[in-house]
């Protein structure tokens, strides 16, 4: 690949990128960042004092501060997740996976951890407790009508494509 190839797919690439502002609430908080070229989510941080954990208990939850908010823009949203690693090695995930952060909302972000296995789960300072993924939030606009139309599956719901 050359140079000019190169700038192209950089110029490209950085069209998708959107500008979100970042308060630090808390001087330990950690601005977080994208791990790899393609990811698609970035990875947060609970506040945690150096030499200290947080201890979230077997089949318990723990509501975790980030230190941060951030100026979402209109039109998009913040889907909080839980990440991959932890929940298949570690049986964690999120309480309201995915949280959602609208664009109106400025105050701290707040993760609902939970502990599923029946092993103590711990945080340490520095250790990253969710992903977290920009995304478009279109508006719906609603129509009030007497019939829908017509589908192939129709009225029927769980399982009913199969298992």
């Amino acid at each position: 690949m050359n140079l000019e190839q190169e700038d192209k797919i950089v110029s490209q690439w950085h069209k998708y990128n959107v500008p979100v502002k970042v308060k630090k609430l808390d001087s330990r908080a950690i601005i977080p960042k994208y791990h790899t070229e393609g990811a698609a989510a970035f990875d947060m941080h609970a506040i945690v004092d150096e030499g200290q954990i947080i201890r979230v208990e077997p089949h318990s939850q723990k509501n975790l501060p980030t230190g941060l908010a951030m100026a979402i823009p209109m039109g998009y949203e913040l889907r909080v997740s839980p990440r991959s690693g932890q929940a298949f090695k570690y049986q964690i995930s999120i309480r309201n996976s995915p949280g959602i952060v609208d664009a109106d909302y400025i105050g701290e972000i707040m993760v609902c951890f939970v502990n599923n296995s029946d092993q103590v789960f711990i945080i340490n300072p520095g250790d990253r407790i969710c992903q977290v993924k920009l995304s478009m939030a279109p508006r719906a606009v609603f129509e009030e009508v007497d019939e829908l139309e017509k589908t192939e599956r129709g009225e029927n719901g769980f399982g009913s494509t199969g298992t």
